[in-house]
């Protein structure tokens, strides 16, 4: 039986996908087709066994586990899976020993995508801080200022200069154009 269901389960694997653990289900009365969990690197996987064959395939990315529980009855174990959207899903009748196994893997698993949420965090963080426009007072499209010592006999620099700054919003348009026909007389 669980040569069976492992086959299927590599099955449906995706290439970079390798089953980690699998537990199958033993209920104490009538166990013709029991359930099964099996934990990849990549998702947790329950498997429905249904009437002729048939099986349902219930998975969730590791990536969106909110949460993995484990609890002991007196006859097997319970594991218990919440995803980020709230779905549960649950599988009982675990033999004790597989259900550690499977929570174990889980807990891992979920230690390492806490990780990669976290450095996935920081990258986004890092990402919009570096999109962080500083407004600028002089226009991107004008000209670099001359040197000072050009900028003080230049009449076109200055006019130049003035018109970054009406365009900056430093000046107003009168002071502008009193500027710029102070400048024009001295030519």
């Amino acid at each position: 039986m669980v040569a069976k269901l492992l086959a299927r389960a590599q099955e449906i694997c995706t290439s970079a996908e390798t089953p980690l653990y699998m537990a199958v289900q033993q209920k104490p009365v009538a166990n013709f087709a029991p359930d099964a969990v099996v934990l990849t690197n990549r998702r947790f996987i329950f498997f429905r066994q249904k009437m002729l064959g048939r099986m349902d395939f219930i998975d969730c990315i590791w990536m969106h586990v909110a949460n993995v529980h484990m609890k002991e009855n007196l006859v097997g174990a319970t594991i218990t899976l919440r995803g980020q959207s709230g779905r549960v899903e649950c599988i009982d009748y675990l033999p004790k020993i597989q259900a550690r196994r499977v929570y174990r893997v889980a807990q891992e698993m979920e230690e390492k995508m806490i990780e990669f949420r976290r450095d996935r965090m920081m990258e986004e963080q890092r990402n919009a801080a570096n999109q962080v426009v500083v407004q600028n007072a002089i226009a991107p499209n004008s000209a670099p200022s001359p040197a000072p010592a050009q900028s003080g006999s230049d009449p076109v620099v200055k006019l130049q200069q003035i018109k970054q700054m009406l365009d900056a919003g430093l000046i107003e348009q009168e002071e502008y154009d009193r500027k710029k026909a102070s400048i024009l007389e001295t030519m």
